[in-house]
């Protein structure tokens, strides 16, 4: 096992390392295939399943042997490819190792894997003093013993060999070696065969190919440019550095060398080459500068030394002559004095190292003890820390992911629910289909209808033949007993008779005895004879009895497969109201889509005015027939023929739709008084809206907060009794008026007055109208289905109001609830509030798609960190610090610009008073549109998956997130949650020390959010241009790639990419979700109409 691990260590380090790097620097190299043994350390050590886990397994039984221990390995392995079973051999099994195949006998392996050191001797030796003793057996860790109270020997050599295995893997290993030259143990012998076979086994000719044909020495351009630049100076200063480090390797004639995306790579040799000619050059160069220097300094040195000489030496002549003989004298004393002080220097010297060294040796050792209590205080803290920390990030970890679920079900309930709401309104263009399908249902419960009354006279009839059929054999059965009781009182009596004739006969006579015999015998064969026919009776009886449970089981089969079909013919009756009720609704949303479809072609202005004309007309008609039938005066009747009205009368549309074919009828024709009076009034009517229409696109003010023109509008409605009437004009002037205003807005200004104005205006019509039993009479037009949509809009509209608690009337405060006042509504005022919601979706959506534009320019800029020109640190100078400057602040402005636009959009709305709820809708929607681009642009782009420009990306959504705190969270709402996709993305991408890091710390705490797909795509693509560091561990890697590689099985259409589902339009609800504190009542009116004697109602209810 020790072994195998080296083995797979030195593979990685030498094979999977080097190739791996030429891999991602994409230079030209043919892969070389080597053997991986990762599967038989799986089949040794892997827990659960191993070999080691089995033995253990096998230990904590009492009554295992090595042969129960050998079947299970043989059941276990019986299809492994590297474990193999000898034949006849019933504890034996091979292994096939990297280095070849290896035969093992497991006869003694559970005595071994038990033997164990014996507590007290573990105690006695590591009491004592001598370090060495004290090691031999350490105690093991806390956690191993919690985990287990049994620690086998195969345990613990699988630990220490992780720890080995953890200790070579934190450095940087050098791989010797050994062959064996013999099988003989002598020296001087070589057996070729079996040093080549140690060598492919030991991987040292892979090695030795990879050497050959790889690039051992690697350079980045920096560190090549920095040591060889001295062979070519006139290549430093170049902007390419790639190109510099080309030049260089062909000036020094080097070949066969690559030059990948960050590195030079050179063959065996080729550093040595450039070493050594750069020594040259180098050496060439100092000794060009010391000769000049060494010339300098000895020509100077020399004119002073020739001064200082000649002077000198007159006077050191004569002094050393004088000194000659004194110098003499001398030598013999300072022999003597020289002898003794040595002595006693040496003597004196030897005794302050001993006394040093000792007190050195102490002082040592009393450290190392101190050391080594310190550690194991240290050990057992951090060991106590460790189980605290991971208690409370598996807490934090359940919490967030209970959290996430609960966000992920709600998020795609709403997709579930919008994807379901756009399929319906799909399906509602073709009542066909829906018709059939009615059809079909209704058939077949007939069918099944049929079907139940067949199986209930089948059923009954059944259960009447059961009834005599259970009668006859229960007869049946009463008479067999009758006759069995019979026969046993007539055996019964037999027998008494027999004993009585036995007892009154004379014992002389001798014919007696023979007679009682052979009667004794006729009975006991009749007895016999009746005992047969009883057992029969009784087979029968059995026979009958299970016959009658069989049928009684076939009854209670019946009733409940008739109980099972009673309640799916229920199941599918409900199924067929629920269709039939579904189906009606889908009639009455597609007769009002193709009315608002009709009156949305209906744009020319010809056309426009004769439908006014047209309507005016038939509210003229309409109001002299409600005067003639109000008047007792005597009226002059004609008969009018058709063909004198107007052709264009017979005409007349409603709604863009035709009234009918002309028909002959009676015309009731008023007197000429009345028809005047109604022709002024008409007319004052008339008046009347346009000075209204005039108002509502002229009067652009605020009025405590609230738009004018739409409190005005609405009293002014209200006052008129418009929302009553059967056919008037005035709706669908407003809605021209608000359409050609919306189309010629020059900015965004205008079109957040309108979104206020309009959103205002519903919200006073959903809060006042109510359904009406008129409201569904449409000429010639699906009636029936009209009057269902009606109801269920004002059914949705009276649910959200009271669940708010908002008024429904007009008396007074829209927030005070007061349901008696509530307006029923005829259909041209449902009309007018169906295009008015159209028209708040087309605004809010106009200004949102523009916001977004804006921000979709700015966003190509914001995704990747640009690229400042790269200095070297042994060239910098000001101004490339000048220059990174500028980098960093042009880098930060794209996310300013960002911010800005956000500003003004809110502030345009501020200005313009729209409500909160669309305002956090509409933020809402934008963060989640920017979360889907900058997300998905990071998983499509290599380069943006880097260090730095995590960190780039995580400064400018700290810029958001201060704009979201800063906006609070009335307008910005949950729109910094919309962000958590591109979040957690680069809070991964600015991680320290990703490989430390498990696959359940990354999908729990670091991206709960994101799928496996998304973090092994973010994984894969990224790489530290900062640091250096290392990414993920190639296990974490491993297992991310199986998993989605399963994800990829099961759901093939699955993509790691974000689906921009930002744009869902407003709807009824969020309107009445709006909580606005609206009293139309104290809202001054213009001085247009304040002039005007016919909106004195406006002054009036405004002084009340």
């Amino acid at each position: 096992m020790t072994n195998e691990k080296l083995q797979q260590h030195f593979n990685q380090h030498v094979f999977k390392m080097e190739q791996e790097e030429y891999t991602r620097d994409e230079i030209d190299w043919s892969y070389v295939e080597f053997v991986d043994n990762q599967d038989v350390l799986d089949l040794i050590e892997k827990k659960p399943g191993g070999i080691i886990a089995l033995l253990d397994e096998a230990c904590m039984f009492p009554k295992s042997t090595h042969e129960t221990f050998a079947q299970k390995m043989y059941q276990t392995y019986k299809s492994h490819k590297r474990f193999s079973k000898p034949k006849l051999a019933r504890t034996a099994f091979t292994i096939n190792h990297y280095a070849g195949d290896v035969t093992y006998q497991a006869d003694y392996f559970l005595d071994k894997n038990k033997d164990y050191v014996v507590a007290e001797h573990q105690a006695l030796l590591n009491s004592s003093r001598c370090s060495f003793v004290a090691n031999l057996f350490p105690p093991l860790p806390e956690e191993s013993s919690k985990q287990s109270k049994f620690s086998s020997i195969g345990t613990r050599f699988k630990q220490q060999l992780q720890a080995l295995m953890e200790t070579l893997s934190t450095t940087e290993p050098h791989y010797i070696r050994c062959v064996k030259p013999n099988t003989v143990l002598k020296p001087g012998i070589f057996e070729n065969d079996n040093v080549l076979n140690q060598l492919r086994c030991g991987g040292v000719l892979e090695a030795i190919r990879i050497s050959c044909a790889g690039y051992p020495t690697k350079r980045t351009f920096d560190e090549f440019i920095d040591r060889f630049g001295v062979l070519a100076p006139e290549l430093v200063d170049s902007s390419d550095e790639k190109t510099a480090c080309a030049a260089i390797c062909d000036k020094m004639g080097l070949k066969g060398y690559q030059i990948g995306k960050t590195k030079v790579f050179l063959r065996a040799g080729q550093m040595a080459e450039l070493d050594a000619r750069r020594a040259e050059v180098l050496a060439n160069a100092v000794r060009l500068i010391q000769r000049r220097i060494r010339t300098h300094l000895m020509r100077k040195e020399f004119v002073s030394l020739k001064k200082a000489s000649i002077q000198t030496q007159k006077f050191w002549r004569a002094r050393l002559a004088r000194k000659l003989f004194e110098h003499m004298r001398r030598v013999a004393a300072a022999i003597t004095i020289q002898k003794h002080t040595r002595t006693h220097s040496a003597w004196k010297a030897y005794l302050q190292i001993y006394r040093s060294s000792i007190t050195i040796q102490t002082g040592l050792r009393a450290m190392a003890a101190r050391k080594e209590h310190r550690f194991r205080r240290e050990t057992k803290a951090t060991i106590i820390i460790q189980t605290r920390w991971r208690q409370h990030k598996a807490y934090v970890a359940y919490k967030l992911q209970k959290r996430a679920s609960l966000i992920l079900q709600c998020s795609w309930r709403g997709r579930v629910a919008r994807k379901e709401l756009r399929k319906l309104k799909m399906e509602a263009r073709d009542n066909g289909a829906l018709k059939e399908a009615k059809d079909k249902l209704e058939k077949r419960v007939e069918e099944l209808t049929w079907r139940l009354d067949v199986e209930k006279h089948l059923r009954v009839d059944l259960e009447v033949a059961k009834g005599q059929e259970i009668t006859k054999l229960q007869s049946a059965l009463q008479e067999m007993q009758e006759k069995l009781e019979q026969a046993h009182a007539a055996i019964i009596n037999e027998k008494e008779a027999a004993k009585l004739a036995i007892e009154q006969a004379p014992p002389k006579i001798v014919e007696v005895p023979v007679v009682d015999n052979a009667k004794v015998e006729l009975l006991t064969s009749q007895n016999e004879e009746l005992e047969t026919e009883l057992g029969t009776f009784r087979t029968k009886a059995e026979d009958l009895e299970k016959k009658l449970f069989e049928i009684q089981k076939q009854s209670d089969e019946l009733s409940r497969e008739a109980q099972e079909r009673d309640s799916k013919i229920n199941e599918l009756q409900e199924m067929i109201a629920r269709l039939e009720t579904n189906l009606s609704n889908m009639e009455s949303e597609n007769h009002v889509l193709r009315q608002q479809s009709l009156l949305a072609s209906a744009d020319d202005d010809n056309k426009t005015k004769q439908i006014e004309s047209l309507e005016s007309k038939i509210a003229i008609l309409e109001s002299e027939n409600q005067v003639l039938c109000s008047n007792p005066a005597p009226a002059v009747q004609a008969v009018v023929n058709p063909e004198v009205i107007q052709p264009s009368v017979m005409k007349v549309l409603e709604n863009g739709h035709q009234l009918g074919e002309p028909k002959m009828e009676e015309v009731v024709v008023p007197p000429i008084k009345n028809l005047s009076k109604q022709q002024s009034l008409t007319d004052r009517q008339q008046e009347n809206h346009d000075i209204l229409i005039k108002s509502l696109a002229e009067d652009r003010r605020y009025d405590n907060r609230r738009p004018a023109a739409a409190c005005i509008v609405y009293k002014s409605l209200l006052h008129w009794h418009s929302f009553e009437a059967e056919k008037t004009n005035i709706f669908d002037r407003i809605i021209h008026t608000i359409r050609s205003s919306v189309e010629n807005a020059e900015s965004s200004g205008e079109l957040a007055y309108w979104l206020s104005t309009t959103s205002t205006l519903l919200y006073l019509l959903q809060n006042t109208l109510k359904a009406s039993s008129s409201s569904t009479k449409v000429p010639n037009r699906s009636r029936t289905a009209t009057g269902n949509l009606f109801n269920r809009m004002v059914q949705n509209a009276r649910s959200s109001s009271s669940g708010l608690g908002i008024s429904n009337g007009y008396s007074g405060m829209v927030g005070r609830a007061d349901t008696t006042s509530m307006i029923e509504a005829k259909y041209p005022a449902v009309r007018f509030k169906q295009q008015l919601t159209a028209y708040v979706e087309k605004i809010y959506g106009t200004m949102r798609d523009s916001l977004k534009r804006e921000i979709s320019a700015i966003l190509t800029l914001c995704i990747q960190a640009p690229r400042a020109g790269r200095v070297r640190a042994s060239r910098g100078s000001l101004k490339s610090i000048h220059s990174s400057a500028l980098s960093r602040q042009a880098s930060s402005v794209h996310w300013q610009n960002i911010v800005k636009c956000l500003n003004h959009t809110l502030e345009t709305m501020n200005n313009n008073y729209v409500p909160p709820m669309i305002i956090r809708k509409t933020f809402s929607q934008v963060f989640a549109f920017m979360n889907v681009q900058l997300f998905n642009s990071l998983l499509l782009r290599r380069e943006c998956c880097s260090f730095s420009n995590g960190e780039f990306l995580k400064a400018g959504l700290q810029e958001l997130e201060q704009w979201c705190s800063r906006t609070t969270e009335e307008y910005a709402g949950t729109s910094w949650d919309e962000l958590q996709h591109i979040r957690q993305a680069v809070g991964f991408l600015v991680l320290h020390q990703k490989s430390h890091k498990t696959l359940e710390e990354i999908t729990d705490e670091l991206c709960p959010v994101l799928s496996i797909s998304q973090i092994y795509r973010i994984g894969t693509m990224f790489w530290d241009d900062k640091y250096g560091a290392q990414g993920l561990s190639q296990e974490v890697i491993g297992n991310m790639r199986t998993m989605t590689t399963d994800d990829s099985i099961t759901t093939p259409n699955s993509s790691f990419l974000l689906d921009d589902d930002s744009s869902i339009p407003i709807s009824l609800d969020d309107i009445a979700r709006l909580m606005l504190d609206i009293n139309p009542t104290d809202v001054e009116p213009p001085p247009l109409l304040r002039q005007n004697s016919q909106f004195h109602f406006l002054l009036q209810q405004h002084t009340d």
